[in-house]
């Protein structure tokens, strides 16, 4: 779990909520059932008229991203390029054939196959880019549809407190409920603009550093597996991945 989305979200809205009861309001003042659905179904209906249908419910399944994240998983292709490496180099490109069905990454397993079946290094590299290319440009889609509900659900929530206020002043003959009726009305751009700015923004800027995680761990694949076909030595090829990460390669053990 990403400990970093979860407590900010958890803080932005505690700190809100307590400068709230601070100015001797309470929670039932911004909880309204009507604005919300106001806010959040026109933003929904907005997307879901500049997007396709797909890409939206793609987004939707990738939210998980935003609170959870796999750790370590730079280090761990790295181990497993540079097993791949010293195993070529021991008994052949070729013996890497039985392992493939074991890659659990299918960029890397693509490659790999490729790469046994004698492809040279500038022409696996051209297959790959294009492929590396075409995945960044689909995963680009998913932060774009949090970055349009965000600037959607501001406006939205506007058009909820006039909406609201049309209401109010409907009802001017009793002066005892306006002020209340006013109050009421502005929840809606409370929840639009709070909605933007702490949620759907963020959301679409953590997304973004995921994908762009995703794809330097691509970068590396395919980098490490050129490295193998051209011969190069493990050791090295550990020390060419490492800038991947932006960590110096682990020091050798000394022996007695």
């Amino acid at each position: 779990m990403d400990a970093g989305s979860l407590g900010g979200i958890l803080l932005a809205l505690a700190g809100i909520l307590a400068g709230l009861i601070f100015e001797g309001g309470h929670i039932g003042q911004v909880m309204q059932p009507t604005a919300a659905m106001i806010v959040f179904g026109g933003t929904l209906g907005a997307v879901m008229l500049q997007f396709p249908l797909p890409t939206v419910l793609s987004a939707v399944v990738h939210l998980w991203r935003v609170f959870f994240h796999r750790k370590g998983g730079g280090e761990a292709l790295l181990r497993e390029i540079v097993g791949f490496a010293n195993k070529a180099r021991r008994k052949g490109i070729v013996s890497l054939d039985q392992d493939l069905p074991m890659v659990a990454d299918p960029f890397l397993r693509q490659a790999l196959m490729l790469a046994v079946d004698g492809t040279e290094p500038s022409e696996l590299r051209r297959i790959m880019e294009v492929q590396i290319d075409n995945i960044s440009e689909n995963e680009a889609r998913i932060p774009a549809v949090f970055e349009s509900a965000g600037g959607f659900s501001p406006t939205i929530g506007i058009i909820g407190a006039v909406i609201g206020l049309i209401q109010v002043m409907q009802h001017l003959d009793h002066m005892d409920q306006v002020g209340r009726g006013i109050a009421v009305a502005f929840v809606a751009t409370i929840y639009g603009v709070g909605a933007a700015n702490l949620f759907f923004l963020p959301a679409a800027g953590k997304l973004r550093q995921r994908a762009r995680e995703d794809q330097r761990l691509k970068e590396m694949a395919l980098e490490g597996v050129i490295s193998i076909i051209e011969g190069m030595n493990p050791r090295m090829i550990e020390i060419k991945l490492a800038s991947f990460q932006g960590n110096a390669p682990r020091e050798p053990e000394k022996r007695g």
